[in-house]
């Protein structure tokens, strides 16, 4: 059988077509998206996706033999759909911060940080979708009015492929109004002052993998697909990346792309009430407790161009500590951060400056490390799996070796999170779990990057500057 896996992540579609018998890809690609908005805005077209996925199945040259597909897609994004499935303005995306007043607002509604744990798996923060909506309904309460859907980014492709409202427990349980431990949506929630969403505008939450639908004439003749295939309902491009790995507990992931993301499956639902780690769901019947940064690659690679330099030409960052919050930054949770740069002298060098940006990423990527220790429980002996663009950086691997203490794998497929949505469309036709076909098609298997010691004194260094700037802000 052939399957198709789109990853419609923040910057662009990638497209992989896979033979189901093996998970060998027969062909890719990749048409980018346009991200607009000043200051913490972060905003998209969602037909834009739409098109960019059309492109990347055409630049395979497989589409027309596809037999059945799934999308995966960056998570938490606000989509408000009219009537007849159409925008009605651009999506809020996950890394745009302007909703965290809102966020602190909700936060104290429900009872404070342990209660909104307790009953949704996380702690509010501007990234989380009921957020967003909270701030479309105080700045534009217009349009807020005229919704007749609320969608995810994942949710509005599938629907538009299959003319069918589907969405998966995985990406519901980043929302912030479902509930991964009691399966459902959380009327507490729903029915706040701020928030007042009516179910009835959501999706039916199913498994990422259970199927949708069946492609629609219109969407076939957009995509350059069959008509009728099996469409999946598809999940976040975590929970497909974790799908693609055959993911079991204890063993650590981290993700760098343009954020990064730390998680690691679980058996049992996770509630922190520190909010480091959301508490979601996987795409299947398990739980994937994860804590994410906004800044990750664009950030090295911000300073890279700003100091004129190649991303992999650093060297021992010395004195200098660099906290890299271009954007904010969600671990630790400071939405209106910006990057500070601690430590110069005469004689620091751009190689050492860039280097600090590496460990300073690295540093809150560890936070989140060691609080899936602590919750969900890690192998000590588990070496720490390094996925998404930055993965095959050596100054990536020398700097999370370094931090973290474990030795690293790094799977042969670079494209996890499209062979994720691959999986699950094969899981949708064949009834198949996921994760045994992942299983069998050894996604996880790659190279090995040996341990060595954790670098104590940096770490104490960026502390030390992150302990002096919180006591600057609380002055």
């Amino acid at each position: 059988m052939i399957l198709a896996g789109l990853d419609s992540s923040t910057q662009g579609t990638t497209a992989l077509v896979v033979d189901d018998a093996d998970g060998r890809v027969l062909a890719r690609g990749r048409a980018p998206h346009r991200v607009g908005g000043v200051r913490g805005e972060r905003r998209s077209d969602p037909r834009d996706w739409w098109a960019a996925g059309a492109a990347a199945l055409a630049q395979t040259g497989w589409a027309s033999r596809v037999q059945a597909i799934a999308v995966a897609a960056q998570q938490h994004g606000l989509v408000v759909l009219d009537g007849e499935g159409e925008p009605l303005a651009p999506a809020s995306l996950w890394n745009d911060t302007t909703s965290a007043p809102d966020a602190l607002a909700l936060l104290e509604d429900l009872g404070g940080p342990g209660v909104w744990a307790q009953l949704t798996g996380s702690v509010p923060v501007a990234a989380n979708t009921v957020c967003k909506w909270a701030h479309l309904r105080r700045s534009a309460p217009d349009l807020a009015r005229r919704a007749r859907a609320v969608r995810l980014p994942h949710e509005y492709l599938t629907e538009r492929m299959c003319a069918a409202a589907s969405g998966d427990r995985g990406d519901a349980s980043g929302t912030g109004w479902w509930s991964p431990g009691e399966e459902r949506y959380v009327p507490e929630v729903l029915q706040l002052a701020r928030v007042a969403l009516s179910e009835q505008l959501l999706t039916q939450v199913r498994r990422g993998q259970d199927p949708a639908g069946e492609l629609c004439d219109r969407a076939a003749a957009e995509l350059g697909l069959p008509a009728g295939i099996v469409v999946a309902c598809g999940t976040g491009d975590n929970m497909a990346a974790a799908a693609a790995l055959g993911l079991q507990p204890g063993t650590p992931v981290v993700s760098l792309g343009t954020s990064g993301t730390v998680y690691a499956a679980s058996t049992t639902a996770t509630a922190d009430a520190r909010g480091v780690l959301a508490g979601f769901a996987d795409a299947a019947s398990a739980y994937l407790p994860l804590a994410c940064t906004l800044n990750a690659t664009l950030a090295v690679d911000r300073f890279a161009s700003w100091l004129g330099l190649d991303r992999d030409d650093v060297s021992a960052a010395g004195d200098v500590v660099v906290l890299p919050y271009l954007e904010g930054e969600r671990t630790p949770n400071l939405p209106n951060a910006s990057a500070t740069i601690a430590g110069l002298r005469h004689d620091t060098s751009p190689q050492q400056i860039l280097q600090a940006v590496y460990d300073g990423v690295a540093a809150s990527l560890l936070d989140g490390v060691e609080r899936l220790d602590a919750l969900a429980g890690l192998d000590a002996d588990s070496p720490l799996v390094l996925i998404g663009g930055g993965a095959r950086g050596a100054a990536w691997q020398a700097t999370l070796s370094a931090f973290t203490g474990r030795a690293l794998v790094l799977p042969r497929e670079p494209e996890l999170v499209a062979l994720g949505a691959a999986a699950l469309a094969g899981a949708a036709a064949s009834g198949q779990p996921a994760a045994a076909l992942a299983r069998r098609w050894r996604a996880a298997a790659g190279a090995r990057v040996e341990s060595r010691p954790r670098d104590e004194e940096r770490l104490a260094r960026i502390a030390r500057v992150r302990h002096a700037l919180a006591a600057l802000d609380e002055g």
